[in-house]
């Protein structure tokens, strides 16, 4: 699935999304179908907020060592706070970052909002700097509508 076009790929992820028993299995195949479809995202996955926590749900690449981040701190702690997307072009620039890996050199996160309530995010960086551009921020933010749906139906 690496030559698919961010249309091709939200399509595939829509129908993954719907054809899952439940929002885990909704996470799950959106964060499979993102890393196959898009060969420069190196880590994949999805946080929940579960409290004033953000708690690692479904992820691949690496393990991390950030399996709960509290708001507010990090990149994925902003975001969440901001309720906005965040693109990091060059995490060792950004004092905000919460290092995972040595090879990372940019970051998006994009919360899950469900109206005005941050339900989790999707966060995911690259070993490329520079590597999220307004393609990916919109790709990103229509997968973020696509499972806030999924997780307030659960």
């Amino acid at each position: 699935m690496t030559d698919m076009d961010s249309g091709q790929l939200l399509v595939a992820i829509r129908s993954g999304i719907a054809a899952a028993p439940n929002a885990g299995g909704a996470m799950k195949q959106a964060v499979q179908l993102l890393k196959d479809g898009m060969p420069h995202y190196a880590w994949v996955g999805i946080y929940l907020l579960e409290g004033d926590e953000l708690v690692l749900g479904p992820f691949l690449g690496k393990p991390s060592p950030h399996t709960r981040i509290p708001l507010g701190r990090g990149i994925c702690g902003a975001a969440a706070t901001e309720k906005a997307t965040i693109i990091v072009d060059d995490v060792n620039a950004d004092p905000r970052y919460l290092a995972c890996s040595i090879e990372t050199r940019s970051e998006i996160v994009v919360p899950i909002m469900n109206g005005d309530a941050v339900l989790g995010e999707i966060d995911i960086d690259s070993d490329q700097k520079a590597a999220f551009g307004p393609a990916d921020r919109a790709l990103l933010e229509q997968v973020a509508a696509l499972l806030s749906e999924a997780l307030s139906d659960s």
